[in-house]
């Protein structure tokens, strides 16, 4: 050892010059001291080093934002999976609900929420839900997406990407409504209709809840994927459409009983599948929280699907096929607005009772309210988005509260309140609106078919055609 300092200090001495140039050096040059401990000896000797200064360092670039490209493809695959949901998935699930005379006219009503919604959405709708900064609605600033320019982002993803994802969102909406007015609203008035409450009630509403400055969204309201947005909005708006068209002719009297259960089991199936696209997309990217989204998704259907088939064995002695596919849409129901905020235990407890509740919904309830909710849309949609909007407040989970950086109200209390408030605002605010949309078409044009088209059936006596 004392050989090697030895040389250590010959080689300094060799290196390092005069005495002369080492204090020079040593005036410019900052320097540390270094104990070395010398085991054979015991002693230690301090030796000084010279360290250079470190660069100073230069101020980053702010990051310029771009498009993450796996981001985007995801969001490219969900927003065909959500059309794909309402064509031709729900036009499937509702037609092979009606009777035979009707299954055109059905149809026909989601593949024209597809048309209308899609034109709506790009002259005004996606502005009054997304611009602007008031608390109740936008503006007019992107009317004709003026200022989505070909390379502007929303976040990771493509704004003109982010303006259809959400356009698919307004036009299953609307769809979802068609199912309590099935059998005999006039085409011409539910047009109308539709291009009017999009304008007038879905985009205030999408404002509330998913713009910035909403004032839902300010307050910390969680709706994921569109509990109230979606599926309360479009429910309580088919329960006053039910109540102003009135009743089917013959119910009760008549068999109404569907005529095709293929076709709605097969709907439901890719109402299922493009459910991953409605949740999962909601993320806005492709990672943990949309693999988690999608995950709940499924979990929470099932289990919805298998509460309401016990429900249905025990109280009707059999489980049927039409109560399995019914269960599963209530479990996508219920599990949408906590589908970002909640675990799998919780999306279990949350399908298990939204199964038996949406099973009281379109039995008990539908009754007691004495409405001709044609295809359940009040009972399945208005109902199981009240019980998951309710029950997010509830389940959420911290962890993943936390890592979505999503700002809760102070206390438990206070977020339940916040949901409660929620759902109260969209039920009074699209059934009051909806009343008064549908009050002045009907003195201006009627919204019912005559009794004498009615029994025709709607295919032929609004469209002209009819299945053999």
């Amino acid at each position: 050892m004392k050989k090697m300092l030895m040389a250590l200090s010959l080689s300094g001495a060799l290196l390092g010059g005069s005495a002369v140039v080492w204090a020079e050096d040593a005036a410019s040059t900052p320097v540390t001291e270094q104990t070395v401990a010398v085991a054979d000896t015991g002693a230690a000797t301090t030796e000084v080093v010279a360290v250079e200064a470190p660069a100073p360092e230069e101020a980053a670039p702010a990051a310029e934002a771009t498009v993450d490209t796996g981001d985007t493809a995801w969001i490219l695959v969900s927003t065909a999976l959500v059309l794909l949901m309402t064509i031709p998935g729900l036009a499937l699930f509702y037609g092979g609900m009606v009777r035979k005379k009707n299954v055109l006219s059905t149809m026909m009503f989601s593949l024209s929420a597809a048309i209308l919604v899609s034109l709506i959405w790009v002259i005004v709708g996606y502005s009054l839900a997304f611009s602007g900064s008031g608390a109740y609605v936008g503006d007019l600033a992107k009317a004709m997406l003026n200022g989505v320019a070909f390379d502007a982002l929303s976040g990771t993803i493509p704004e003109s990407l982010f303006v259809i994802f959400q356009m698919t969102f307004a036009i299953i909406t609307v769809a979802i409504i068609s199912g309590s007015i099935a059998d005999r609203m006039k085409y011409s008035a539910f047009m109308v209709f539709i291009a009017v409450w999009v304008i007038l009630v879905y985009a205030p509403i999408t404002h509330w809840v998913w713009a910035a400055d909403g004032w839902l969204f300010q307050a910390g309201a969680l709706d994921f994927a569109g509990g109230t947005v979606v599926h309360i909005n479009a429910g309580v708006a088919g329960l006053v459409a039910a109540y102003m068209l009135g009743k089917r002719t013959g119910l009760g009297r008549e068999s109404m009983a569907p005529h095709n259960l293929t076709l709605t089991v097969i709907g439901a199936s890719l109402i299922w599948v493009g459910w991953f696209g409605f949740n999962g997309g909601s993320a806005l990217g492709a990672g943990a929280r949309a693999s988690m989204a999608i995950l709940v998704t499924q979990v929470a259907a099932a289990a919805a699907a298998f509460s309401w088939l016990i429900v249905e064995r025990v109280i009707r002695g059999k489980a049927s096929v039409l109560g399995g596919a019914s269960g599963a849409v209530a479990g996508l129901v219920v599990i949408t607005p906590a589908a970002g905020f909640v675990g799998v235990g919780g999306a279990l407890i949350m399908g298990l009772i939204g199964g038996v509740v949406c099973f009281w919904g379109i039995t008990a309830l539908k009754r007691f309210l004495k409405a001709d909710d044609a295809l359940d849309a009040f009972g399945l949609h208005a109902v199981g988005g009240i019980v998951g909007a309710v029950l997010t407040g509830v389940f959420y989970s911290d962890e993943i509260i936390k890592a979505a950086e999503v700002a809760l109200a102070p206390t438990f209390a206070g977020q339940l309140w916040v949901q409660v408030e929620g759902v109260l605002a969209t039920i009074v605010y699209s059934g009051v609106v909806t009343f008064i949309i549908l009050k002045v078409i009907d003195l201006v044009m009627g919204i019912r078919v005559s009794a004498d088209d009615e029994r025709m059936g709607l295919d032929l006596s609004q469209h002209g055609e009819r299945i053999e």
